[in-house]
């Protein structure tokens, strides 16, 4: 397919940047424990800079590619898939990127596959080489992950036999497989939202959280984020039974997806059909389908105590941030109830979110979908953990059903933000690393600048 020249040079700019993402994780990546560099390694630290050089290309050439499909002429939806697969293709095989979190996947697919546990016991009591590559913070904690995802894993381990390489590759696979089916249903997302397609893959598929974190990161969030816009794709399409059990099994990929559920009824209500049917339709669908796949699995129900997985002591979500600070207030002054505060803002923060899903849908003037992906949003920001890649969840029904401009350009300032938000090895920030990556932002600036005089202020510039 021949592109428009801006368009290219958006494709070119974006594949600089993905490239140069690529090969700095190949030292400054979520590496197996085998390969990990000393501290003070040459090669590492060349890397992370190369990391957030590419880091900022690829921002870059998203937010002109976001020009560009606000302008006179913007790229068909066919284009910008082609651009999306162009971006992505150095992240196939480049090592893990940002979180170690797909090492623990493979962990808890080879224990269902060995027939353990997975919801009582940590990868400790796998052992092996495996268990070796999961965060010592997760040794011992059950999984907590739905029974279609560990059915996933368990299947892939199996047939790669627990080795690392194909497992890793496997892992990725599956969260292409994700990517794709979410880039496949935005357009018709939108197309029944009112909103613009184009606009909507650019925002929810082209978006760098979805290439840093679902294709990089190899994130399980694609799995159920493409299972839960196929189910709304079905019941927009007036077939609410298949709709069910699509959004239920994304929901036991990861639990927040039954959300979902609530958005499949009101269509049908929209459509015009009696609340009580609608219900009747929903609830006996999402069961049978909770029952089938939890048995196919063969993990029993183990998932529902798992959904209070503990979270990461460090972790930087709201509730986790004001728990902290609180129980510091009050070990300062000797209160013996300074250990009951981090979970007491837990709480509040649980029923913050419960609150705002809740007036959300009592108003629901946007849309169902648009609804959806608000509510999902209230999860991920009032819930006890948040990840730069939880930002996912709400964005891409956001970016599907978008009712304006500027709701858009929100979007896009957060995920800026998040983008930069982690290093490319998944662990914690030191003085030394975070001047090694503002040294490589500040070095694509620079060569981006210069790039845009030397071109003497190009027709990107022209479509704004």
């Amino acid at each position: 397919m021949a592109l428009p020249v801006d368009l290219r040079r958006c494709q070119v700019l974006g594949l600089a940047g993905t490239a140069s993402l690529a090969l700095g994780g190949e030292t400054a990546g979520a590496l197996p424990v085998r390969d990990l560099p000393a501290p003070a390694d040459v090669h590492a630290a060349l890397g992370l800079v190369g990391v957030y050089f590419g880091l900022v290309l690829l921002i870059a050439a998203w937010v002109l590619l976001g020009r560009l499909v606000r302008g006179a002429e913007p790229p068909t939806p066919r284009e910008l898939l082609l651009v999306l697969a162009v971006w992505a293709a150095p992240l196939l095989l480049a090592p893990p990127l940002f979180s170690r979190d797909v090492y623990s996947y493979l962990a808890q697919g080879a224990m269902v596959d060995a027939h353990m546990d997975v919801y009582v016991q940590g990868p400790a009591r796998l052992g092996g080489p495996l268990a070796d590559e999961v965060a010592p913070l997760w040794q011992h904690t059950g999984a907590p992950y739905g029974p279609v995802f560990l059915a996933a894993a368990s299947a892939l381990s199996a047939l790669t036999r627990g080795e690392l390489p194909a497992g890793l590759l496997g892992m990725r696979a599956l969260a292409l497989i994700g990517v794709a089916l979410m880039a496949l249903v935005l357009p018709r997302l939108a197309r029944h939202s009112g909103a613009d397609p184009a606009a909507a893959l650019w925002l929810g598929a082209l978006n760098p959280l979805v290439l840093l974190h679902l294709v990089a990161g190899a994130h399980n969030d694609s799995v159920m984020l493409g299972l839960l816009g196929a189910g709304l794709v079905a019941a927009l399409g007036r077939h609410p039974l298949p709709g069910a059990v699509l959004v239920t099994l994304a929901a036991l990929v990861k639990a927040p997806a039954v959300l979902g559920l609530a958005a499949v009824v009101v269509l049908q209500v929209r459509s015009g059909r009696h609340p009580a049917k609608a219900l009747a339709t929903t609830v006996p669908a999402a069961v049978a389908t909770t029952v089938a796949a939890t048995a196919a699995a063969g993990t029993g129900y183990g998932w529902i105590g798992a959904l209070e997985t503990p979270v990461s002591p460090h972790n930087w979500a709201l509730s986790s941030l004001l728990g902290r600070a609180t129980g510091a207030v009050l070990a300062r002054f000797g209160s013996d109830l300074a250990p009951l505060a981090l979970p007491a803002w837990h709480l509040f923060g649980l029923a913050g979110a419960a609150a705002a899903v809740a007036a959300i849908w009592w108003r629901l003037r946007p849309g169902p979908v648009y609804a959806l992906g608000l509510s999902l949003a209230a999860v991920a920001a009032f819930g006890p953990a948040i990840r730069p890649w939880y930002a996912l969840w709400g964005l891409f029904l956001i970016a599907a059903a978008a009712p304006s401009t500027s709701v858009r350009q929100r979007v896009v300032a957060v995920t800026a933000v998040l983008a930069l938000a982690t290093l490319p090895s998944g662990g914690a920030v030191d003085g030394g690393q975070l001047m090694l990556a503002v040294s490589g932002g500040a070095l694509a600036v620079v060569v981006l600048w210069q790039a845009h005089q030397a071109a003497g202020a190009p027709a990107l510039e022209r479509t704004a």
